[in-house]
């Protein structure tokens, strides 16, 4: 694989949370990017809307930091399929490394399928293990549900499904 410190567009992080329990199964290291165009009223998290906000981390560099916690990935944000091209080479060197990836998104699998989020967004599925879709609605809002903040939100098991037959993710 080519220099990930060179090769690569940096990503726009607005923060990285290591031994997380919240965000998918076991500990896990949950990467929060910057820029969401959902703005869903009622979100955990308005401070990582902004394309601009966080920092700029160099792939290579954010690749070294999940290897040396040693755990599997959360991408979460904002929304990381904003910024899908520049996290393919991201998650190809996670999947080559045997390291699991959630995803969280505010746009439907079927969204995504369909085109809607861009054909760097459904390169980036190729990579990931399950997709929690769909923006937030607070109206729906569920605090008794795993992993995710509102009813409407799916654990899609992309490992086990196939187009037009989802597979939901059961612990």
């Amino acid at each position: 694989m080519k220099n990930l410190q060179d090769s690569a567009t940096p990503l726009r992080v607005a923060d990285i949370v290591y031994g997380t329990i919240v965000d998918g199964p076991g500990l896990r290291t949950s990467i929060y990017f910057a820029g969401c165009a959902h703005r869903c009223p009622g979100c955990h998290n308005p401070s990582t809307w902004d394309f601009a906000g966080g920092r700029e981390v160099a792939v290579g560099d954010l690749l070294a930091q999940v290897e040396r916690e040693g755990l599997n990935v959360t991408l979460s944000g904002g929304d990381p399929v904003y910024q899908a091209e520049a996290l393919l080479p991201f998650v190809a060197a996670l999947r080559e490394r045997g390291i699991g990836i959630w995803c969280y998104t505010g746009f439907t699998y079927e969204e995504i399928m369909e085109g809607r989020a861009g054909e760097s967004a459904l390169r980036l599925l190729e990579y990931v293990d399950v997709l929690v879709d769909g923006p937030y609605v607070e109206a729906l809002r569920d605090p008794s549900l795993r992993f995710r903040g509102s009813s409407n939100q799916r654990l899609v098991d992309l490992r086990r499904s196939v187009p037009g037959e989802l597979v939901f993710y059961d612990e």
